[in-house]
């Protein structure tokens, strides 16, 4: 984003938000929610707290707010997030906020595995496009379709690095893959 932009982080990782965190956003022209999809859908802490802002904005908001998503989703197909970005949509409607836009992050249980990769070529490229697009658009304020991205590898390779992953746990929890199968 350039650098006139001045930003402010908000943690929903609680039920409520503060009565000064309410305040500071009934004063924000934009809203980025970033968040990990959860059974196809948005973390109920957030839901709390989308109430309580919906509900305090009816009452405080004095301009318009844009609003914009980012989910993350573990499976390889971004378009999996679609129905969370379909709720933020139908939220924004009942607050009387404007809905932008969304990204479906595809593949995003490896994420965090690939620090110091370059934005303009391998596997997080798609990603990096996605959010160029998304620092554009908050600029310009116009309504776009969603993006949804998929990692710049296959997706079988997506697959063996994750079973991988829960070989390696299984492992450090002194158990056998066999024991995954034990039924009680």
């Amino acid at each position: 984003m350039p650098d006139e932009y001045e930003f402010s982080e908000f943690k929903f990782n609680h039920t409520r938000l503060a009565d000064a965190d309410l305040m500071r956003i009934a004063d924000l022209e934009v809203i980025i929610f970033a968040f990990p999809l959860y059974v196809d859908g948005i973390p109920s802490h957030l839901l709390h707290c989308l109430y309580q802002m919906e509900t305090y904005l009816d009452t405080h908001k004095v301009k318009e707010i844009s609003v914009y998503a980012i989910v993350n989703c573990g499976f390889y197909e971004g378009h999996q997030a679609s129905i969370a970005l379909d709720l933020v949509k139908n939220w924004c409607s009942k607050a009387n906020l404007e809905w932008v836009q969304g990204i479906g992050i595809g593949g995003g249980g490896f994420l965090s595995s690939l620090e110091g990769n370059s934005e303009d070529q391998g596997p997080v490229k798609n990603l990096w496009d996605a959010l160029k697009k998304m620092a554009v658009n908050i600029s310009e304020q116009h309504e776009i379709e969603n993006i949804y991205t998929v990692p710049n590898f296959p997706k079988v390779v997506y697959t063996i690095g994750g079973n991988m992953g829960w070989r390696k746990q299984i492992k450090e929890n002194g158990l056998r893959r066999k024991d995954l199968h034990i039924r009680k």
